[in-house]
């Protein structure tokens, strides 16, 4: 059986051990916490109140270029950033804007022109350094703002947008992709009783979903400084800050075992120290969306878990591709007239 081990020192246990208590809440709850989750019900009606109120009200604006939004129903990770830098990588003039969970900074920031990044994985957040770094000709721009981005994408001589998380953003006319999770959640509510951001039968509302282990699977490889390796150490540790991290334990070995922090948490050099004092007999093992702010601390015995996505045979994004060709064609023949 998988031993996993949480964090016990240095004032870390509560946190942490809290973090994973509200993901199984969220999502696999047990007896007590589908007793609470239906506790909250009052509240999660008021929020999907909010939410249709929202919807109903909102009046897309055009930008005049096309915007394809990778988003999810649930709270967390259901595979958007590997995604959307699939469909970005052979794409030309193509924008990338974020939010920017986790990151240091505010307001709007250019973190990379044209493959040139510019900014520091502090100032961008995790998952936007890790898709700048992934995209070497794209420009990727956070903002909580995400109007303020597109007008800066424009700016900077943009053809092609891809919104991270973008499905509630519904002033925004955009295509919706939405991706499911390999394994649905048990808990149905939306927010506070369960995990999904919207009903579930919104899934209706997009121009494409799709699942994992249905339309698409995650590829996993493993790298040691760069270089490919198919054998990994006997003593393995796996270190990271992604929702659902337990998900990450199917493809690593049964012995592995587990320090999860919360999702987006940017590691401190006193946390390092401490994780290579307590186990410096084992090697550690990371993720890309990790990596990117573990590279700062010149760890030798590190690998990481390269994670590509596998379209099944029967996709296609027809649909997605008519949708730019057809907004660039309206965009070009409004600048005509």
């Amino acid at each position: 059986m998988t031993k996993l081990l949480i964090l016990l020192k240095h004032g870390y246990d509560l946190k942490q051990r809290f973090s994973l208590w509200v993901e199984e809440y969220l999502f696999f709850p047990n007896f007590f916490q589908k007793i609470l989750s239906l506790c909250l019900l009052p509240f999660t009606l008021m929020y999907m109140l909010i939410i249709i109120l929202k919807r109903t009200l909102a009046k897309p604006i055009h930008f005049g270029v096309p915007i394809i939004s990778v988003g999810n129903l649930v709270v967390g990770g259901s595979g958007k950033t590997p995604m959307t830098i699939f469909l970005a990588k052979d794409k030309e003039h193509v924008a990338v804007i974020l939010r920017g969970f986790g990151r240091a900074s505010k307001g709007l920031f250019v973190i990379s022109h044209k493959g040139k990044i510019i900014e520091n994985v502090n100032t961008s957040g995790d998952e936007a350094m890790l898709i700048a770094k992934a995209l070497p000709n794209a420009t990727v721009i956070v903002s909580e703002n995400r109007i303020e981005a597109i007008l800066k994408a424009k700016e900077l001589g943009c053809k092609i947008i891809f919104l991270d998380d973008g499905f509630s953003k519904y002033n925004i006319a955009k295509f919706d992709i939405l991706l499911r999770p390999k394994e649905e959640p048990t808990n149905v509510f939306c927010l506070p009783s369960g995990g999904y951001r919207e009903p579930k039968m919104m899934y209706a509302m997009a121009n494409l979903v799709l699942q994992e282990g249905i339309d698409f699977q995650r590829l996993v490889t493993y790298k040691h400084q760069g270089n490919s390796v198919s054998v990994l150490p006997d003593t393995l540790l796996l270190l990271t800050a992604i929702s659902k991290p337990k998900r990450l334990l199917e493809f690593l070995p049964s012995s592995v075992k587990l320090i999860a922090f919360e999702d987006h948490h940017l590691f401190t050099q006193e946390e390092i120290n401490d994780i290579l004092h307590e186990y410096k007999e084992y090697a550690i093992i990371t993720t890309p969306k990790d990596m990117v702010k573990l590279e700062q601390f010149n760890l030798t015995n590190l690998y990481v878990m390269d994670l590509e996505l596998q379209l099944m045979p029967h996709v296609n994004f027809e649909a997605m591709d008519f949708y730019i060709q057809n907004s660039v064609f309206s965009a070009q023949y409004s600048e005509a007239i």
